[in-house]
């Protein structure tokens, strides 16, 4: 976990030309946790590597990760968050992270988490003149309530006001979020970064019955299904609720939750007769989203809500909370149905109607299938390389393929970057 001389000697090696995009991303999961955050930048990452954009990622990391990450990583030290030990806190810039930042002398500093590193990335970008441009990812906010601490909320508005008040550019991944950013005074330099879809390993083609028969779901029963961290800020609680109404009043289907996490014992106790595959991943991954009938997920902490739109991109429709994220994919009555957050009647009312009506729940997959195929990774990050070229060459043309005519023809700005 600590910084390696000869990572310093290879990005030394590396980075002598002054010919292309420089960037750091700052982010507090990158490869120790499996989570949207992580598994996004690591797909921007292995892109920009991939267009002419060289990176260092400076995060904390664990021994034996189970994210096989893109790029070079800097670790910085970290402590698990209390009850939380899957999530990790950073600590501070090491003097070995701050020497290789300074070897690679970097043109832009993207940062993805506000927290301590990210404050310590700001002041050090202000300082040397290094722009800084910040992508939202985690609505924090919205957590508060689940841990107890809601009065912290104004505060904790203060500082991201403050925070992201002094970035060049902040990427918000919905046009929910950037209306909740807008009524907190954070207004400046907002670009939309929306999240892609694998449109190839997510679709209706992964759908086996004989998958669903070796669960014990039954051919013609309606399968609802939730997939994601199991995390009580997700909605686990509205979830369980309506099944166990569904069950109590004898309504046929079946229910199923994909995913880990420290809700798992506690919702296995509520949901006995709940199907319960544990994390999966790849081609699992997709036959269980395809294999489902109907994606209930009631967050309303989310800021996109990747796991919505892996659902529709399998042709199912979606049972969502009208909230962040979610209202900007599902458009109620077509590809979903959008029910307001913690309104658990609501949640079962809309439930009861697409197990009830075949026809409609099926349409509505296919064209929660179709709206999907506007979502496709390219797209999003070459908007990327293009909002970054906005600030590194301003006037230059961006041809959507990562590549910008006229990128440093005069000498590109230079920093020395020091503790």
């Amino acid at each position: 976990m600590g910084t390696d001389i000869a990572v310093l000697d290879r990005t030394r090696a590396r980075y002598r030309t002054m010919t292309e995009r420089r960037v750091v991303i700052f982010t507090g999961a990158y490869n120790h946790i499996a989570d949207g955050v992580s598994l996004t930048l690591n797909r921007l990452v292995a892109y920009l590597e991939d267009h002419d954009t060289e990176t260092l990622v400076v995060a904390p990391t664990v021994d034996d990760p189970p994210v096989e990450h893109a790029g070079t990583l800097i670790p910085v030290p970290s402590i698990p968050v209390p009850g939380r030990p899957e999530y990790r806190i950073s600590v501070g810039l090491t003097p070995s992270a701050r020497s290789i930042i300074r070897s690679f002398r970097p043109n832009l500093f993207h940062i993805a988490t506000p927290d301590l590193v990210g404050f310590q990335a700001l002041r050090l970008a202000e300082r040397e003149g290094i722009p800084a441009v910040a992508s939202y990812h985690t609505h924090f906010s919205s957590y508060l309530k689940y841990y107890g601490v809601g009065a912290l909320e104004r505060l904790m508005w203060k500082y991201l006001a403050m925070f992201y008040g002094h970035c060049r550019h902040v990427y918000v991944p919905s046009s929910s979020i950037e209306d909740v950013l807008h009524s907190h005074g954070i207004d400046r330099g907002l670009r939309r970064w929306a999240r892609g879809v694998d449109t190839a390993r997510f679709n209706p083609s992964h759908r086996s019955l004989e998958w669903r028969r070796e669960r014990g779901v039954e051919d013609d029963a309606v399968l609802v299904s939730f997939i994601g961290r199991l995390v009580w800020e997700k909605g686990l609680g509205v979830f369980a609720d309506v099944i166990e109404s569904l069950q109590r009043k004898g309504v046929k289907h079946r229910s199923m939750i994909v995913g880990d996490g420290p809700a798992l014992d506690e919702l296995r106790a509520r949901l006995p007769d709940t199907v319960f595959t544990g994390y999966l991943e790849g081609k699992e991954l997709a036959r269980a989203y395809a294999s489902s009938d109907l994606f209930l997920f009631p967050s309303d902490t989310e800021t996109f809500g990747n796991v919505t739109l892996e659902a529709m991109a399998s042709g199912i429709p979606t049972v969502c909370a009208d909230a962040t994220g979610s209202r900007t994919l599902v458009e109620h009555g077509e590809t979903g149905l959008l029910v307001p957050p913690g309104n658990v009647k609501g949640f079962e009312d809309a439930v009861r109607l697409l197990i009830a009506d075949d026809p409609k729940r099926r349409g509505m997959g296919a064209e929660a299938e179709l709206r999907a195929r506007d979502y496709s990774w390219s797209t999003v990050l070459s908007n990327m390389i293009g909002y970054y070229d906005e600030i590194l060459r301003p006037g230059a043309s961006h041809s959507g393929d990562g590549s910008a005519i006229g990128f440093y023809e005069s000498a590109p700005p230079t920093a020395s970057v020091h503790s």
